[in-house]
């Protein structure tokens, strides 16, 4: 799907009237090729917190402008210290480059007990919030509140964040847990020997999955209705995978998942659950159908799938369960109260699973996508599309494959310490949180 108003403002003409008007001007995003640096100009790291060793690894040098800016301040331990932010990013915001990344740290302020302190990192999120809005030419800003005794937990959370993959996400808060961690044998294919499960892969957002997950070493089982069986087996050829036609809906489908993983694979290392539908309309004009069919789809079925996953062990060691939500499931769309409601639904799974999933030594996290680019999005009237594309910090819708990376970031074994997290990928979206 393409974005008419990106093209006319990245063109000649199209540079000169926005400028003229006053017109939001999308900047051309710096997205992930293989090959190419992380970022497009030098990293610059301060603070003085208790992660320098680990940032030590990521700070590089060389001409500016700068590619990103990052600043430990997990030693903020009260409202007076958050003077050390304007002193660190006043005199260099200016020389981050265009899709130039700025990256905060801090403590968990709920497992702090200082009264001063917890006021100082909570307040860190306004501030990366605001930085966002700021930054201009595609450049994004984040929070990672980092545990104590989870320093050598972040690196995965760092290759993410401080690099192309993330082009889409700004605005966010990240916690990076205890936990025992394995890093991959290569980190260009992380997810080498690992097998993944992605629910509605026939296109959209379930394709740039598939093609993410296997792009990172993983062999994927596409999972869609017979329905769409030509394109469920074009997208399984494609990435070198699997194709499995099944309704995640029907009454079996949870034992025939299990039967089939354990028979072929003895197991599973990554689950995501993308298939979704909607059914749009108003809440007095829905039918019972219509409401049942989404919940049934987009929350009921995963609920049931991760059931029979975990009684069974389905799941194997470090294993991952991700869902995708949406930010209708945060900030709530007219039409969408069934949509709305199955996708918050999907953020109280992550949330309520968390410390069962940890307890094996497992995850379970969401993605929240919001304006993307597909065929679903296409169907929406011109200018409520326009609008959706243009109601973020960014200007512009995003691309399946920006949803794909955050959960190929989630599924690396080296991210077992990022558990309960819903990430949104929608550009800093001024709706909701």
């Amino acid at each position: 799907m393409s974005d008419p108003y990106l093209q006319f403002a990245q063109s000649g003409l199209g540079k000169f009237v926005v400028g003229r008007l006053g017109l939001p001007k999308p900047a051309k995003l710096r997205r992930h090729r293989p090959g190419q640096p992380p970022l497009a100009g030098p990293t610059l790291i301060g603070g003085t917190g208790r992660l320098a060793s680990v940032l030590k690894g990521f700070e590089s040098s060389g001409d500016k402008p700068y590619g990103a800016l990052v600043f430990d301040a997990t030693g903020i331990d009260n409202p007076e210290g958050l003077h050390a932010l304007h002193s660190f990013f006043n005199p260099v915001i200016r020389e981050l480059g265009p899709s130039g990344r700025v990256l905060v740290l801090g403590t968990p302020p709920e497992e702090l007990t200082e009264v001063s302190a917890v006021i100082a990192q909570r307040a860190l999120e306004g501030f990366v919030r605001s930085v966002g809005k700021e930054l201009r030419a595609g450049g994004t800003a984040q929070l990672v509140y980092v545990s104590e005794g989870a320093e050598q937990n972040l690196e995965s959370t760092l290759r993410f964040l401080l690099s192309a993959k993330s082009a889409y996400v700004s605005g966010q808060v990240v916690r990076v847990g205890t936990a025992e961690v394995t890093e991959p044998a290569d980190w260009a294919k992380p997810l080498a020997g690992k097998v993944a499960l992605v629910t509605g892969a026939s296109r959209g957002i379930g394709a740039a999955i598939a093609e993410v997950l296997a792009r990172d070493g993983a062999h994927v089982v596409c999972l869609d209705i017979a329905a769409q069986g030509s394109e469920l087996s074009e997208v399984a050829n494609r990435v070198g995978g699997s194709s499995l036609q099944l309704d995640i809906t029907a009454p079996d489908a949870p034992t025939k998942l299990v039967e089939y993983f354990k028979l072929r694979h003895e197991g599973v290392d990554v689950v995501v659950h993308n298939a979704g539908i909607t059914r749009d309309k108003t809440l007095a004009r829905m039918s019972e159908a219509q409401w049942d069919s989404v919940i049934a789809v987009n929350l009921a079925s995963q609920v049931r799938v991760n059931e029979a996953l975990l009684s069974t062990n389905t799941l194997r060691p470090n294993g991952r369960i991700i869902g995708v939500s949406s930010i209708a499931g945060i900030a709530g769309n007219v039409g969408q109260t069934n949509y709305a409601t199955s996708k918050a639904g999907v953020i109280g799974m992550v949330r309520s699973m968390a410390p069962e999933l940890a307890s094996r030594g497992c995850t379970i996290n969401a993605v929240a996508p919001g304006f993307i680019e597909t065929k679903m999005t296409a169907a929406v009237p011109l200018f409520i599309r326009q609008a959706g594309r243009l109601m973020n910090s960014m200007s512009q819708g995003g691309l399946p494959v920006d949803v794909a990376e955050t959960i190929a970031w989630y599924a690396n074994p080296a991210s077992t310490g990022v558990n309960g997290n819903v990430v949104r990928v929608c550009g800093q979206s001024l709706l909701g949180a």
